[in-house]
């Protein structure tokens, strides 16, 4: 098996000890990605939905880095910090996406890395 490490500025630098995605065969693994702004590391807070489309800009930034897009994607999860965030979300993720939508999951948790309301993760396939 094969890996390949994908990293782009473009996204936040993890923080901690995982690669922004891994690429392995025709598959791309995109470790959760929370609010965080490419460079300055502040949050994009002001509201769930700026906090969502910043998390989805930097989804696509990693996409984009390995050559892909969002009609790649084949799976995703959501982690919410509160259920009750889902329907404002879920009107964001979906605006990402222009023709078949991915399979997901959405799960609220106790809490998340520095203190935001939302991170997800995707899969991506060639």
């Amino acid at each position: 098996m094969s890996k390949i490490i994908i990293n782009t500025s473009n996204a936040p630098a993890p923080i901690g000890p995982y690669s922004q995605a891994v690429k392995t065969g025709n598959l791309l693994f995109i470790s959760g990605q929370v609010a965080i702004k490419p460079g300055s590391g502040e949050l994009a807070m002001t509201d769930i939905s700026e906090e969502t489309h910043q998390v989805m800009q930097n989804l696509k930034a990693i996409l984009t880095e390995a050559g892909l897009s969002f009609d790649n994607v084949v799976k995703t999860t959501i982690f919410l910090s509160d259920m009750s965030l889902f329907s404002e979300v879920n009107e964001v993720y979906g605006k990402y996406f222009s023709h078949t939508f991915p399979a997901r999951e959405t799960i609220a948790v106790k809490g998340l890395p520095k203190s935001v309301n939302v991170e997800i993760s995707m899969i991506a396939a060639e």
